[in-house]
């Protein structure tokens, strides 16, 4: 048994036999004769001389194999009150048929295809058909506002859109075709065919020549075979905020994605094929694609797509009757859906009313994820938890705690260490490389390592002033932390969430971890704002635990003095608001940026990404109540 600093040092030693011994997980058509493609650096390639196809290793190798009554993936849509289950051999026949139906109406391989889909299995199916074809799909997040999707429509330009006709969230319907109907007018690129998966809570009404009903275009069509892709094809686009207003488009490479994936599953996640892995995201996001799509099939476990909430559906003990239900192994969700859930239920009753005996270890990323709810996860459902950090960008983990290699001491606040692949290091302005314990801005030593973006789709000169202009030689993350002296990585913030107090840089991060070890608060955030005499100040925003009936100055006087006893007066920490729930995305990340504009009276338009408008205004509000000049 290999540990990880032998692992680590042995990538280090030699990358190009690591990748090599790790790409023998694969089947290839055309085995790689490299790891590394250097030749058009600093525009990296892996295994760029392979031929493959994603789906073969997702979903056929598995029936070939003799595993095709294993489910493939598990469906539970509390919701909808809906459940079920969809083997290796039912996938094949069902991508296959949708696959045959995309080629029917001209999609190839290095087309586009967007899909614009909730949490339902044919969400997965529309994505392995894309893959099945070599065409390159782009999955939009369900319900994402009309001019959004235009963007993409546009960037894109997809010769085809898979949709559902409605998403479902709590206590309410939204009907998507009205949607792509509009993002359609909007955009000068008109894709010519629009397949439709009707759900019955909103049936579509379908634009004749056009629209397709998703079982409608299957009748009468050959089913597709897998179509031969080259290592560096791309598989799909990602789009990510950028700070432009106008989306980044990843791209995600085809060899090098199916390689670092299926050796996640093992190194990172310590699962075994047949298991049963959860990652409670969406397909919207990097952690749907990466982690309920494509590393649990092409590593030949049994993937779950939940259609639910942490909370509300029906209460905050819904992860742990799913974990319960399907012997869950692994389970990976965001923090923020942990503090919910802390919130609802902060004595961890519900968590007794089920047996979770099966799974092993909780997995967060995301958002940092603080040590309070780290260590109340671990107080109520007795297994580590386990932070890592990732982004879009990678597409896996950069640091983490490998579970499957060697299992290493947590430590609250810390995503623990870099894995193969990523030579991480904190940065100072100039560019040098800082001691231990050092607060900087964190890179990675290029190359990046396989599954991260080669590029950005039809913009490398973009992708070179967004990721690498920085500090030449490296991947610049955006985020600030420091290393401590065993290797651990902290992540403070973003960093151009490091505040200046009076000269002093100081982490949000740090100052929201003391608020959060205050018993009355579920969750916190913490922003700059201008300060005529201290550049910046820090401000607070808390959400209690339901249930909570104490005094509110008296708990914002209590935070305030945890802040200087913990971190000191230098922080100069004075003043804090309660609020009731604070402006996220969709995927969880709080939008500390807007927040700080709003406060600061500069002008602000809520994100698209943001899970609800309404959090934008009630945060006006509460600052309004403490005298800042809010726009409206």
């Amino acid at each position: 048994m290999s540990s990880y600093a032998d692992v680590y040092a042995g990538w280090k030693q030699d990358p190009e036999s690591f990748w090599m011994e790790a790409a023998k997980a694969i089947d290839w058509l055309t085995p790689p004769s490299a790891a590394l493609d250097a030749s058009r650096a600093p525009f990296y390639g892996w295994f760029a001389d392979a031929v493959c196809n994603v789906c073969w290793n997702a979903v056929d190798r598995h029936v070939a194999a003799g595993r095709g009554d294993q489910a493939a993936i598990i469906y539970d849509s509390p919701i909808t009150d809906t459940k079920g289950r969809v083997t290796y051999s039912e996938l094949q026949e069902r991508v296959a048929g949708l696959a045959g139906a995309l080629k029917a109406r001209g999609v190839e391989k290095g087309d586009r295809v967007v899909i614009y889909m909730p949490m339902i299995p044919e969400a997965l199916i529309s994505m392995l058909a894309c893959a099945r074809l070599g065409a390159i799909h782009s999955v939009v997040f369900g319900g994402f506002a009309a001019p959004e999707l235009a963007v993409r429509i546009e960037d894109a330009k997809p010769k085809a859109i898979i949709a559902a006709s409605c998403g479902i969230e709590p206590g309410r319907v939204v009907a998507y075709k009205p949607l792509i109907d509009a993002a359609i007018e909007r955009s000068e690129h008109k894709p010519g065919t629009v397949i439709v998966f009707q759900r019955e809570q909103a049936p579509a009404t379908l634009v004749e020549g056009r629209d397709l009903d998703w079982f409608a275009a299957q009748e009468g069509v050959e089913p597709a075979d897998c179509v031969p892709v080259g290592g560096m094809d791309p598989l799909y686009i990602l789009y990510t905020s950028g700070t432009t207003g106008q989306p980044k488009g990843v791209v995600r490479a085809s060899a090098g994605y199916m390689v670092a994936l299926t050796w996640t599953m093992k190194a990172i996640y310590d699962m075994q094929p047949g298991e049963v892995f959860w990652s409670a995201s969406d397909v919207g996001w990097v952690v749907g694609h990466s982690y309920i799509c494509y590393a649990p099939l092409l590593f030949g476990a049994t993937t779950v797509v939940f259609e639910g909430k942490p909370v509300g559906t029906p209460d905050a003990g819904t992860f742990w009757r799913v974990i319960e239900e399907y012997g869950v192994r692994s389970f990976f969700t965001a923090p923020t859906a942990l503090r919910a859930i802390k919130r609802d239920d902060p004595q961890g009753e519900l968590i007794k009313k089920y047996d979770i005996s099966k799974m092993r270890y909780l997995y967060l990323a995301g958002e940092r994820a603080d040590p309070d709810t780290i260590e109340w996860a671990q107080r109520h459902v007795g297994v580590p938890v386990i932070d890592h950090w990732w982004q879009t960008e990678t597409g896996w983990a950069i640091c983490a705690n490998p579970a499957g290699i060697e299992l290493l001491p947590v430590k609250p606040g810390s995503p623990a260490v870099a894995m193969p692949g990523y030579d991480v290091q904190v940065l100072g302005e100039g560019g040098e490389v800082l001691k231990p314990g050092i607060l900087g801005a964190v890179a990675i030593r290029l190359p990046l390592p396989p599954g991260t973006l080669p590029t950005l789709w039809n913009a490398d000169a973009r992708f070179e002033k967004a990721y690498l202009e920085t500090f030449p030689g490296w991947y610049e993350t955006g985020d600030a932390g420091l290393i401590d002296e065993d290797g651990y990585l902290y992540i403070m913030a973003r960093t151009d969430d490091v505040i200046n107090v009076a000269g002093h840089r100081l982490s949000t991060g740090a100052i929201e971890e003391a608020l959060a070890g205050h018993p009355d608060v579920a969750e916190c955030a913490v922003i700059g704002v201008a300060d005529k005499l201290k550049g910046q100040a820090p401000l607070g925003f808390l959400c209690l635990n339901k249930g909570c009936d104490r005094d509110q100055a008296e708990v914002i006087k209590e935070c305030v003095k945890r802040v200087r006893d913990i971190i000191g007066p230098v922080a100069a920490f004075k003043t804090a608001v309660i609020v009731e729930r604070l402006p996220k995305t969709r995927s969880g990340k709080i939008l500390r940026g807007v927040m700080s504009r709003i406060a600061d009276g500069e002008a602000w338009t809520a994100p698209a990404t943001i899970d609800d408008p309404a959090t934008l205004s009630e945060i006006g509000d509460s600052l309004r109540q403490i005298g800042l000049p809010v726009r409206s």
